[in-house]
């Protein structure tokens, strides 16, 4: 057994790593493979041979250079699987579509209806597979973003009371249902915080914090690596912890923002802009932000006293209109209500981060069924 077993196991192996390497670099020679992977020609050349026999691989045309043959290129078959990345919020339905690769085939968007919330939702994302030329049974998987967090017991969705829509069902069992395929719904915060793991600011970090001040009001707690979830998978839900003044998700939504930019002379109609416009307004503009500062900072003191993180994320439309200044304001007053030094940056991911990291969790997922790739945080 262990004789004919072990090959078999070794082949496996190899072409894990085979793809996996694909996956992560692109287009690559068979000498260019064969030097990553450590297999000799006629092991790498077989190994091609056979995934290309298993649709796989494909061949993506001949790379020239020099006074030799040109040399064929293979690539992982993007067409073996496809998945869907949603992310939800009160305003909107945004979806896109990519293939195995990671390669982004087709993005459609709807507002979030009043009503009929489902019926819509299978609708806008039908309508962007199609874009994708796709049927929804393609789809080898659906990660969806979304406020809130869903109860790992019951399946309903809590901490969003602004999608009235879906919280009151099981929400996977019924998303799954409504579109034919496996779905996994996270917490949008915490799909952004996967996102900076992956590829921002948090790469290498193995305890953060992200916070999300004003147009979520939330934050992503990662511990060893990990995203800490809790029982019911309200861990980070902070906009209804209590802070000095009251509820802290009171003190630093929009509202909440534009009331205090007005008490320092800046009249704007939501959070986003009265921020923005104060990096422009002398000192008023800048004693608006260090009151918004100060606001921001008392939240986090207290995860920060619990946590203790090597980093705290800020995140958002908000935080990344206020820019460096607004996040040096923070460092600042946090570092006046707590004993951990812990720095503060900005989120590096600024564009759709909590749909590109239902895209990641979602080609994670795809990849252990189609490769067996093990899932990475």
């Amino acid at each position: 057994m262990t004789r004919t077993g072990s090959p078999r196991l070794l082949r496996e192996i190899n072409d894990r790593a085979a793809i996996e390497t694909l996956l992560r670099s692109g287009a690559m020679t068979r000498a260019e493979l064969e030097e990553v992977i450590g297999l000799s020609k006629p092991a790498t050349a077989q190994l091609l041979a056979r995934l290309e026999e298993d649709g796989m691989v494909v061949r993506t045309g001949l790379r020239g250079g020099g006074r030799g043959p040109r040399a064929q290129m293979w690539a992982v078959n993007g067409g073996v699987g496809y998945v869907a990345a949603v992310a939800l919020s009160a305003e909107l339905i945004d979806v896109a579509i990519a293939d195995i690769t990671g390669s982004l085939l087709a993005e459609h968007s709807a507002p979030m209806p009043k009503e009929n919330t489902l019926r819509i939702f299978r609708e806008t994302v039908q309508k962007a597979a199609a874009l994708a030329g796709l049927t929804l049974d393609a789809l080898s998987h659906v990660v969806v973003g979304t406020p809130g967090a869903v109860d790992p017991a019951t399946g309903q969705l809590g901490f969003a009371p602004h999608l009235p829509g879906l919280v009151a069902v099981d929400l996977p069992s019924t998303l799954r249902e409504l579109l034919g395929t496996s779905v996994s719904i996270e917490n949008d915060i915490n799909l952004a915080a996967l996102e900076e793991m992956s590829s921002g600011r948090a790469a290498g970090v193995r305890n953060f914090v992200l916070v999300w001040p004003a147009d979520e009001i939330g934050s992503a707690v990662v511990v060893n690596g990990v995203l800490l979830r809790g029982v019911t998978g309200g861990a980070g839900e902070i906009d209804s912890m209590q802070v000095p003044g009251g509820r802290y998700g009171d003190q630093v939504d929009s509202e909440a923002i534009v009331a205090l930019a007005a008490e320092h002379g800046i009249h704007e109609s939501s959070g986003l802009e009265a921020v923005a416009h104060a990096l422009n307004a002398g000192t008023e503009g800048r004693a608006f932000l260090t009151a918004l500062a100060r606001r921001i900072a008392l939240g986090l003191a207290n995860v920060v006293c619990v946590l203790d993180p090597e980093l705290v994320l800020l995140s958002g439309g908000v935080a990344h209109a206020g820019g460096e200044t607004l996040c040096e304001l923070v460092a600042a007053e946090l570092l006046k209500l707590v004993v951990p030094r812990t720095p503060v940056h900005l989120a590096q991911i600024t564009a759709n981060p909590v749909r590109a990291g239902a895209l990641h969790s979602a080609l994670a997922v795809a990849r252990e069924q189609v490769f067996g790739l093990p899932q990475r945080s």
